[in-house]
């Protein structure tokens, strides 16, 4: 089928379309992890001990999780004992067809309801993770579809945070709803969630503040922002949002821990794949919390921040065996 002029297989053939921009942008896990899998898997290698000892250190070396690797391992050893791989270049396609098979029920883009309005999306993370640009890139994505969007600017902590935020929403013509440094960032959620009834808006995004999730104080900040939105608007907010960056690697699912207890995550943001060699996290993150992956971020452009496509991800990360 033909989208606005090019086929599907052209989007996936390496060095045009969209596939060919999220493969140079993943060159950092693949080089860390495809090259080093092809060098090991696509030669004449026998398929013993020594083999499946080099292949754990690698997967561990991208950071999918000592868990994962064990239980990859021991689904390829049963298949090579069972006579189901005959060489090396049979168990990378092995491979891959796991962990795909992993992320795939991950795979699961935001949608926003047309049935309520305005649709609140609330994004949370620690410091650092990239919250207030993957807001941008979204801000950017939702008018693009012909939504009204409101902003609320409830990391009231940090004058840079907001500051950011604004640049952001001005390129979008999109507006902010904030207070002074140091306000209750539940009342600049509350005023932004009656601002955007107001104006009848589709969409409303709340930044909230990222600190360390082992403080519990702020955990209980955001229990608060959530009991207010529910106060005003039951059901809100219709998703929270956990943006991960993907290089801290395995912390990352202890970050999750700690959020979901406190509010309930509903959905993921995986950024800054494109500068990290630990992107196998994100395959720990789908093994072992099962939530939906809506964005992964790949870059400073507004175009980066992309809905995640599982099969597109695989591709790009461990391209096909000849």
């Amino acid at each position: 089928m033909a989208i606005f002029g090019k086929s599907r297989t052209d989007e996936k053939a390496p060095g045009t379309g969209l596939f060919s921009r999220l493969h140079a942008k993943l060159s950092a896990t693949r080089q860390g992890l495809a090259r080093e899998l092809g060098d090991l898997l696509l030669g004449e290698r026998a398929l013993d001990e020594a083999l499946f000892d080099e292949l754990e250190a690698r997967l561990l070396s991208a950071d999918l999780g000592v868990e994962l690797t064990r239980e990859l391992l021991d689904t390829l050893a049963q298949r090579v004992a069972r006579k189901e791989l005959a060489n090396a270049s049979s168990l990378y396609r092995a491979l891959r067809q796991l962990l795909l098979e992993i992320i795939q029920p991950c795979a699961a883009p935001l949608i926003i309801s047309s049935s309520v309005r305005p649709f609140c999306i609330m994004v949370i993370g620690v410091n650092g993770a990239g919250k207030t640009t993957s807001i941008g890139k979204m801000l950017r994505q939702i008018r693009l579809e012909g939504r009204s969007v409101v902003v609320a600017a409830a990391d009231t902590f940090r004058a840079a945070a907001i500051e950011q935020l604004e640049v952001w929403a001005e390129r979008e013509s999109v507006p902010v709803i904030k207070q002074p440094i140091g306000a209750d960032a539940a009342s600049v959620a509350h005023d932004g969630l009656h601002a955007a009834r107001a104006r009848q808006a589709d969409v409303l995004i709340i930044d909230t503040a990222g600190r360390l999730q082992t403080q519990s104080g702020l955990m209980d900040e955001l229990k608060k922002i959530k009991r207010v939105l529910q106060r005003v608007q039951p059901g809100a907010p219709h998703e929270v949002l956990l943006v991960l960056d993907a290089g801290v690697g395995q912390n990352a699912l202890s970050q999750l821990r700690h959020f979901h207890e406190a509010v309930e995550v509903t959905g993921l943001c995986v950024t800054k794949l494109d500068g990290t060699a630990r992107g196998g996290v994100l395959f720990a993150l789908c093994r072992n919390a099962r939530l939906p992956i809506r964005y992964i971020g790949v870059g400073e452009d507004a175009t980066d921040l992309r809905p995640f496509d599982a099969a597109e991800f695989v591709d790009a990360l461990l391209p096909e065996a000849p």
